[in-house]
C-alpha cells in the first residue's frame, strides 16, 4: 500500500481530528465510552506509521474545550482514560525516539492533578527525542489559544515591554502554545464531519483538509495512506496563482 505515496511529497506535520468513537460503540450496541477506548490502538497504529512514512509532526485532537459539555460520566472516563492511555504507552513511544508534546489548558482546575502530571512527566522524559513530535492536543480549543496569545500581548504592551506598533502575524504566533510547532500541512478529520471544529484555528490557515468516512476505531494504515495519497493530488498555492504549464494554451 505505501508504494501509492510519493515519499518526496509526505506533509512534515498531520493534524487529526478524531472523531466517530460515539457512533463506532453505538452501532455496536455499546456506551460511548467504550468506542474511546477502542480508537486506542488507532492512535499508537498511526503513529508508527507517520514514523515509518517520514512524517515529523503528528498532532492529535484529544479532547477539546467544548467536551466539557458531555456527560459527567463520559467525561470522568476520558480523564481516566487519557491519564491511563499514558501511563501504559508513554515509555514504548518515547523508545521509539518520540518526543511527547501537550497542548491546552493544563491549568483548568477541572483537569485533574494527576493527569497534569502524567502530561508533564511525559514531555520530561522524552524531551531529548528528535525522530517525530507527537502534539496531544487536550483541553484544547483554537479560540482558546489565540485568546492567550492576544491576552499575553496586551500584558506586554501594558509592561511597555511590547511596542504595540510591531505586533503582527508572527508576534502572535510565537505566543501560541508550542510556537515551534510547525503549521499541520494536512488536517484529516474521520467520521465524515466536515468542519474544524475549534482545532488548531490558526495554524490551519492553508491546511489541506481531508474527510474520511471511516469511524476513528476503525482508522488504519490504508486509511491514512488513502489520506496522504488525497493529500499529494492536491496543489497547494497559498493564495497565489498555479503557473501555467507549457501545454495549457496559455501566452507564455
Amino acid at each position: 500500500m505505501a508504494e501509492r505515496l510519493d515519499t518526496a511529497r509526505i506533509p512534515r506535520h498531520v493534524g487529526i481530528i478524531m472523531d466517530g468513537n460515539g457512533r463506532w460503540a453505538n452501532a455496536r450496541g455499546f456506551e460511548r465510552t467504550v468506542g474511546h477506548a477502542a480508537g486506542e490502538q488507532s492512535i499508537f497504529d498511526t503513529i508508527d506509521d507517520c514514523i515509518e512514512f517520514g512524517v515529523e509532526w503528528l498532532t492529535v485532537y484529544a479532547f477539546s474545550t467544548e467536551n466539557w459539555n458531555r456527560s459527567a460520566e463520559e467525561v470522568d472516563f476520558l480523564m481516566a482514560f487519557n491519564e491511563s492511555l499514558l501511563v501504559r504507552h508513554r515509555d514504548a513511544v518515547a523508545e521509539k525516539g518520540v518526543r511527547l508534546h501537550f497542548v491546552g489548558l493544563s491549568n483548568d482546575p477541572r483537569v485533574p492533578t494527576n493527569v497534569v502530571e502524567r502530561m508533564a512527566e511525559s514531555e520530561r522524559l522524552s524531551a531529548d527525542n528528535t525522530r517525530m513530535h507527537v502534539v496531544f492536543a487536550f483541553n484544547y480549543g483554537g479560540r482558546a489559544e489565540i485568546a492567550d496569545a492576544a491576552r499575553t500581548i496586551a500584558e506586554e504592551v501594558a509592561a511597555g515591554t511590547l511596542d504595540p506598533a510591531t505586533v503582527d502575524g508572527a508576534t502572535i504566533a510565537d505566543r501560541l502554545y508550542l510556537p515551534e510547532m510547525p503549521d499541520p500541512e494536512l488536517i484529516i478529520r474521520t467520521s465524515g464531519e466536515q468542519r474544524l471544529s475549534n482545532f488548531l484555528l490558526w495554524q490551519s490557515a492553508y491546511s489541506e483538509l481531508v474527510f474520511t468516512p471511516v469511524l476513528w476505531p476503525d482508522f488504519d494504515r490504508r486509511a491514512l495512506i488513502d489520506c496522504l495519497v488525497e493529500y499529494q493530488g492536491r496543489h497547494r498555492r497559498f493564495g497565489g496563482v498555479e503557473p501555467a504549464s507549457a501545454d495549457d494554451g496559455s501566452d507564455q
